[in-house]
């Protein structure tokens, strides 16, 4: 009698959510207190009702509205698949959830923010072989060149002539078909690559709003010290694997959060003080003069490897090993320097966790940046006037090496910083103890090989998905690295605000040097005559003003030439859009703010 009565509630449920609306009957469904897995049946036992229903009325309506309505049906339900089995299409969801539980949001953060850019190469490769890649492979002219294996370490020889690079690429229009279609490559190498880098800012201009507000502006919206402890559970988790980690992820979250209201505040006496801001100077001065004299060193190796292309290269092993030279170098500084700087932050003691990795990155960043600003005016300023038959080309030789270097010391820094560390505190000096995770030296690593694959898409077409490929390594490299190796951080405090630093990062300065130098390279250099699209042209934006002539003579063209003269050539349309900007970052910015202290009376209203 109890299963009838049952089966016949859940027939009358059924029949009931099947006259709904959609909307109606999801939000209805969602408030079920029932486990996930019923909830998915009920959702297609309505689904198939709702079909039937519509079958049933079928002789009611024309063969069209009948047609469309069937079609109508099944893209819902097709859609209904889709967002079931969309869990199952996030990379990494439940490795992330693991992280998190183990060693809290700070190391989280990494993996998350790598992951991210993961997204940005995966985006950047797609766009650039469908636009870029595809339509040169069609037009492609059998490679001469033997294949030997070095190519793969040293970027030259056989890949010279591939469409790894920007010297590959025809000037001519495409068109396979006479009379038919064609295909203008100069312009959609500079419009792939310049539409690419507007909707790279756009998002990095989003997400730093968008994670500003949630961790600056109004951070108790979002991570409420009781709600943590007493609405966060769901209850719809059954499995006692996923119950036991998010038990434990909840426990961290709540530690770190008790570490922000339990902070010591430390009193110096003024000798201590002198003391402490005498440590601070000392290790600024010896940072930033470590910084200049590795930018010295590679500037001059720099000119040396140029001398080495000029007089002209072999292919033997002794001239293939001269290219690594430079590379291996920067990535040497960039991999042991940073060690130096964490030791300077353990010398000077700060207060916080947050305070050491905060100065560590600012230091890391000095020194990468700086390495990068001096290869960006080797390349713009020396090679580019150098008597290199395909200058460009040259340069993207020059970013494929340093990425994979850098991927291959990436690597090798995961096992002698952190399995050897590992051994050593282990078996040989056990005060010392299993190591902590490095924030700072990685995430600063990711934003350097970011950095590089930025500059290098406009001379190396598909470097993303070089990147996309080393990107996916590292993360399976750290999280095996983490799990065997590191310890918990000794210290348990809340991060949230770090996942925006790391993207001001990237955007200032990492993207906007980037945006520098691609402009000068658009705008300002002389493309070589030999090689690549823009060949025989006083600049590669030159191809665009060619475009905007041709269409001057065309009438259904006008509107084209209208926006390009009055708006995207116009420095007062951009002075206004600015202005337009700064209006309405003021005024969401005072939204905000009204909104903070409503919340604030909010909060004190309840508390009396």
């Amino acid at each position: 009698i109890w299963i009838f009565h049952g089966f016949y509630a859940e027939e009358v449920l059924v029949g009931n959510l099947a006259t709904m609306s959609t909307s109606e009957r999801i939000k209805a469904i969602q408030k079920m207190p029932e486990t996930m897995k019923k909830k998915r049946e009920i959702r297609n036992k309505v689904l198939k009702e709702v079909t039937k229903k519509s079958r049933h009325h079928s002789t009611q309506f024309s063969g069209c509205t009948q047609c469309l309505q069937g079609a109508a049906v099944s893209f819902q339900r097709f859609g209904n698949t889709l967002s079931e089995y969309f869990h199952l299409l996030r990379f990494w969801h439940k490795t992330l959830k693991i992280i998190g539980a183990e060693f809290g949001t700070s190391v989280l953060s990494y993996f998350i923010f790598l992951k991210w850019l993961l997204t940005f190469n995966i985006f950047s490769f797609l766009i650039n072989f469908s636009f870029i890649t595809v339509p040169q492979l069609v037009a492609a002219e059998p490679n001469n060149l033997s294949f030997t294996g070095l190519e793969l370490f040293t970027g030259a020889g056989y890949f010279q002539q591939t469409v790894l690079y920007y010297g590959f690429y025809t000037n001519a229009t495409i068109s396979k078909i006479e009379n038919g279609p064609s295909y203008n490559m100069q312009l959609a190498y500079i419009f792939t690559v310049g539409i690419y880098f507007v909707i790279c800012f756009l998002i990095l201009l989003f997400s730093m709003a968008k994670s500003f507000c949630r961790n600056f502006v109004n951070p108790q919206t979002y991570s409420g010290k009781a709600s943590k402890l007493l609405c966060t559970w769901d209850f719809n988790i059954t499995n006692e694997k996923a119950v036991k980690l998010k038990q434990k992820n909840l426990s961290t979250q709540i530690k770190e959060d008790l570490t922000e209201v339990n902070r010591e505040v430390l009193n110096f006496s003024a000798t201590e003080r002198v003391v402490r801001i005498v440590i601070h100077l000392v290790s600024w001065i010896a940072s930033l003069g470590t910084a200049v004299a590795a930018c010295a060193g590679v500037y001059f190796l720099s000119i040396n490897n140029l001398k080495l292309f000029v007089k002209g290269h072999k292919n033997d092993l002794e001239s293939q090993a001269a290219m690594l030279v430079l590379p291996v170098v920067a990535s040497l500084l960039n991999a042991f320097i940073p060690f130096f700087y964490s030791w300077l932050g353990h010398l000077e003691k700060f207060r916080t966790p947050g305070h050491h990795i905060y100065i560590t990155i600012t230091r890391n960043i000095v020194l990468k940046i700086s390495i990068v600003g001096i290869l960006c005016y080797y390349w713009t300023n020396i090679v580019s006037a150098s008597e290199s038959q395909c200058w460009e080309t040259l340069v993207g030789q020059d970013i494929y090496r340093l990425v994979l270097v850098d991927f291959i010391f990436c690597l090798l820094g995961s096992f002698f910083g952190e399995f050897l560390r590992r051994i050593i505190g282990t078996t040989v000096c056990v005060s010392l103890g299993l190591p902590e995770f490095d924030i700072g030296r990685n995430v600063l690593d990711l934003i350097y090989a970011q950095t590089l694959t930025w500059i290098g898409i406009l001379f190396s077409p598909l470097l993303p998905g070089i990147q996309m490929i080393s990107f996916s390594i590292v993360f399976y490299v750290k999280k095996v690295s983490l799990m065997m190796n590191c310890q918990p951080p000794r210290k348990v405090w809340r991060t949230a605000q770090m996942t925006t630093s790391f993207t001001f990062l990237l955007f200032f300065p990492s993207f906007v040097g980037v945006l520098s130098v691609i402009g000068v390279t658009v705008w300002r250099l002389k493309p070589s005559e030999e090689c690549g699209p823009f060949r025989g042209l006083p600049s590669m934006y030159a191809a665009v003003s060619k475009w905007i002539k041709i269409l001057e003579n065309y009438t259904a063209s006008k509107w084209v030439v209208w926006i390009y003269h009055n708006l995207i050539t116009s420095v007062l349309f951009y002075f206004i859009l600015s202005t337009v900007a700064l209006i309405i970052t003021y005024l969401y910015w005072q939204i905000i703010k009204g909104r903070k202290t409503v919340t604030k009376l909010l909060h004190k209203q309840i508390l009396n």
